[in-house]
């Protein structure tokens, strides 16, 4: 979310969701209050613990200092991130999340990553103090102050009920969000990128700090990459500032997109000077940037010196907010933040391609634009909506998404195709104001070890299931509840693995039969198989069943063939477990 110095003009024009494709539709019309929901299930509901909330006498157009951000999980527990802090909630039962832990520290935009007993937490805005203190008004004032903090701060949470700030580095334009990257190659250091997106500060309270665009020592056109040494965090540092938007011919470090127009019926677009969010794959070595006016590609195999190989611009796009990858990177999706999330953009007069998903396939040349996703029913007047962030539902033989929409609440949807992605489920509150626009709903929507987590602005902390619908069968519901995960930093993705068990097997026979009649008998096959007791006997079935599904692979569609080649290598985990 962007406040007040990011502020996207919109444009009309484009595709707009035409009214006979909402009328039936349980989300239209939704009362205040109210929920609708297909393919998922609210568990629970937590509500924000005292503190967290607008206080008494404070207008509503100040609740954004209240807000909840940004999630991050390790082993049983959920992190969630607000503008006036962090709340710790142990999960190892989800339906009944129990708060562990609070900590007090304005700043906003308060996004959070962990990374062993580390948690790192994003300040921008300009009531953050060094020592976390409360100074709402002081801080306000933006004339130079020594105990202003805008930056990263480092928590050492070995002790959770006892969380200690023991490094806070500062940086020039503050930390809007930050992607924590891991080297493969080291596990003694791990990298922040710093993604700044507010105003440069004064020289006179941070040395070195140049605003003027024109200077070519200028905190604009560069990300900062901060080294942190795990087991003496109090010595982390600003190691690197790339100038990763560059022209790569003549060296101009303003070499990307240059703000303004795309032309007429095209967006207003951001300047290229920053990035919003950066998603790191280290173990592919590769990285994605939603960097305001464009999407960039970064080779981050040496994570202290990222280098940009690739850019793409998009006349529907007005800031490139967020990226993720798909499980083997072929694909990548970007997402707009028409409007900075503050205000309504899924109206039945907003274009269906602006405020969206844009869908691109990774190839040898770079990036190549597939096709745009957008929540698919109108929101009102009274809602915030636009498209925000998600994460990977690990379904196998599938490329499936939950994503966060603000007051649009939740959508899953299926971009395996990326041409024609499709939604699967959602879930959606009414309004929280049936009169006015108050800010509210889902900053995101991720999925972990088997439950979607939602930090809801307002509200708290939202627990989801998914249910089986016509287009997800149960099967592949278990299959995706039986991958499991100790952390998960929603910038910094892991590949997926799926372990080799029945649950993973019929969701990819499920997917076969889907698409084809001829699956049946290996189903039957398959059911025959795993249902043998004797071991060696059920270990040479599956490895029989799986030698007969490789033979299909080469005659077989490339999505076909995908799933294909993941249950051939299922049945064969499944045999040597029986052996």
């Amino acid at each position: 979310m962007r406040i007040r110095y990011n502020a996207a003009l919109a444009l009309f024009g484009g595709l707009v969701l035409a009214a006979e494709s909402r009328a039936q539709d349980p989300r239209v019309g939704l009362a205040e209050g109210a929920q609708a929901a297909l393919g998922m299930e609210l568990v629970t509901a937590v509500e924000k613990p005292e503190g967290f909330n607008l206080p008494p006498g404070i207008p509503p157009d100040a609740a954004i200092l209240w807000a909840n951000s940004d999630l991050a999980f390790q082993d049983d527990l959920v992190f969630v991130g607000n503008f006036f802090g962090f709340n710790v909630y142990d999960i190892s039962d989800p339906a009944h999340p129990a708060l562990r832990k609070s900590v007090l520290c304005p700043g906003g935009q308060g996004d959070l990553s962990v990374h062993r007993d580390l948690l790192f937490m994003s300040v921008e805005m300009p009531n953050g103090r060094i020592d976390c203190a409360n100074d709402l008004q002081g801080g306000f004032n933006m004339a130079p102050s020594p105990d202003r903090f805008r930056g990263v701060r480092i928590f050492d949470i070995s002790d959770l009920d006892n969380p200690e700030q023991v490094a806070a580095v500062q940086t020039c334009r503050g930390s809007h969000t930050h992607t924590l990257v891991t080297d493969p190659d080291d596990d003694d250091n791990v990298y922040i990128y710093v993604s700044g997106a507010s105003y440069v500060r004064p020289a006179e309270e941070m040395a070195g700090c140049v605003g003027t665009p024109e200077d070519p020592e200028t905190a604009l056109f560069r990300i900062e990459v901060i080294k942190v040494p795990v087991d003496n965090p109090a010595s982390a540092e600003i190691v690197n500032a790339p100038r990763i938007f560059a022209n790569l011919e003549t060296g101009d470090i303003s070499g990307l997109w240059e703000g303004g127009s795309h032309g007429p019926d095209t967006q207003e677009t951001a300047t290229t000077d920053q990035c919003h969010d950066i998603t790191a794959y280290p173990e592919i070595g590769i990285a994605a940037g939603a960097c305001s006016g464009n999407g960039i590609l970064l080779d981050i195999s040496d994570p202290a010196n990222p280098v940009r190989t690739a850019a793409v611009s998009d006349p529907n796009f007005a800031y490139w907010h967020s990226a993720t990858f798909n499980n083997d990177a072929s694909k990548i999706i970007f997402t707009d933040e028409w409007g900075g999330g503050t205000v309504a953009r899924c109206r039945e007069s907003d274009p269906r391609n602006w405020g969206a998903n844009a869908i691109f396939q990774r190839n040898e040349s770079g990036l190549e634009l597939q096709s745009y996703y957008k929540l698919p029913v109108a929101q009102t007047e009274q809602e915030n909506c636009v498209a925000h962030n998600g994460s990977l539902v690990p379904v196998p033989g599938r490329d499936i998404m939950v994503q966060a929409w603000y007051q649009g609440g939740m959508s899953v949807f299926d971009f395996t195709n990326p041409a024609a992605p499709v939604e699967l489920a959602y879930f959606d509150r009414g309004p929280i104001d049936a009169d006015t626009l108050d800010l509210g709903g889902q900053w995101s929507a991720y999925w972990y070890n088997g439950r979607i987590y939602g930090s809801e602005i307002t509200r708290g902390l939202d627990v989801l299931r998914l249910l089986p619908t016509d287009q997800l069968t149960q099967n592949e519901i278990d299959a995706a509840e039986s991958v499991e995960v100790e952390i998960f930093n929603a910038q910094t993705q892991e590949r997926i693995e799926w372990p080799a068990n029945p649950a993973v097997a019929r969701a990819l026979l499920d997917q076969l039969a889907r698409d084809s009649e001829h699956a049946a008998p290996l189903q039957t096959e398959f059911e025959r198989a795993a249902a043998l007791d004797d071991d060696d006997q059920r270990a040479a079935a599956l490895t029989a069943l799986a030698n007969e599904v490789n033979e299909h692979v080469g005659m077989a569609p490339a999505a076909a063939a995908r799933r294909l080649e993941l249950l051939a290598q299922t049945l064969r985990g499944m045999a040597k477990e029986a052996d």
